[in-house]
């Protein structure tokens, strides 16, 4: 089996050494943890490789060579493991094949071509803890500005476990959506909880907006954005250089009076989050704040209001601000 796996990880297209489990990190007495860069690594190899029941990955890009090792490793010692890739994206279809010749269950998101979808989601589940967030799973994803929320919350798990069970199902040719909620947990196509989520959390802030965006298109939520500058909050943007998208976005934003930066991104690397603080509520995940993201792609996205993440949040967008031009 172990020579088969490194055989075939060669299908992969990746060079990463065999990952090393780090100790476990748990956040200081609560339920979540929010994860940042190259370190959302330590927390999925640590959750994989100590894995002892289920490793459930719905990914879009997946060509991490240690990753695609200790999916096959739990495998190897009776875990039972599961999972779903975009079939657009070409390092998760080798990583696909490698799962295949392994013999472990997998299967492509049958997304839909003629609305240009695609199967963005981001999401580990490892017995009792989950990884959501914007984090790609790809060669050289360690290099970019990404965050992944940690949650052992027990309702969330449930959620986010029923929802990979619809993608699931879909996958297997047995589509059962599940019914739109309003939650902590957020799925766009099917349903359009992540809209109605940042909606939600535009409506009502009073104090203060602080945002990383990767793309930020959406018309709805750039003038959300300049209408709670109006109503007295401190609305900030940090968005991606190298997303031309963005340009309009930074445009309207700025003659609103919204404080907009470029995030300073050295070559070949990407500010990738899709997250932003919303007084005391976090959100983030795989949505790109755009039309496609917030109603055409299959989407997940998470909101807490943990003190901790809040915190650690904010202490990073400080320092993101800082140092990024006007």
């Amino acid at each position: 089996m172990a020579c088969l796996l490194f055989l075939l990880l060669s299908l992969v297209g990746c060079s990463n050494p065999a990952y090393v489990s780090a100790p476990a990190a748990p956040a200081a007495g609560g339920e979540v943890r929010l994860w940042q860069d190259a370190g959302i690594f330590t927390l999925v190899g640590r959750l994989i490789s100590s894995a002892r029941h289920r490793v459930l990955v719905e990914m879009y890009e997946l060509g991490r060579n240690e990753l695609v090792q200790a999916i096959g490793a739990a495998e190897t010692r009776g875990v039972e493991v599961r999972v779903i890739t975009d079939p657009t994206v070409a390092v998760s279809r080798r990583a696909a094949k490698v799962f295949d010749a392994l013999r472990i269950p997998e299967r492509a998101y049958p997304v839909d071509d003629r609305r240009h979808q695609i199967d963005h989601v981001k999401l580990l589940i490892a017995d009792g803890e989950a990884a959501v967030g914007g984090m790609n799973w790809g060669r050289h994803s360690d290099r970019n500005h990404d965050y992944v929320l940690e949650t052992r919350n027990a309702i969330e798990l449930d959620r986010l476990a029923r929802i990979f069970d619809q993608d699931w199902d879909l996958a297997g040719g047995h589509p059962a959506p599940l019914p739109q909620v309003s939650g902590p947990i957020a799925q766009t196509s099917p349903g359009g909880e992540i809209r109605a989520m940042l909606e939600h959390v535009l409506n009502r802030v009073v104090h203060r907006v602080m945002a990383e965006v990767y793309t930020l298109t959406d018309a709805a939520v750039v003038a959300e954005m300049v209408i709670a500058h109006r109503r007295g909050a401190a609305v900030r943007v940090l968005l991606d250089p190298n997303q031309v998208y963005n340009l309009h976005a930074y445009a309207v934003l700025h003659a609103g009076g919204v404080e907009v930066r470029w995030y300073p991104v050295p070559k070949g690397v990407l500010l990738h989050a899709k997250i932003g603080l919303f007084d005391a509520e976090l959100v983030l995940g795989s949505a790109n704040w755009t039309s496609s993201g917030l109603g055409v792609n299959h989407e997940l996205d998470i909101e807490t209001d943990d003190a901790a993440a809040v915190q650690g949040y904010v202490t990073r967008f400080e320092s993101d601000w800082a140092r990024s031009p006007g």
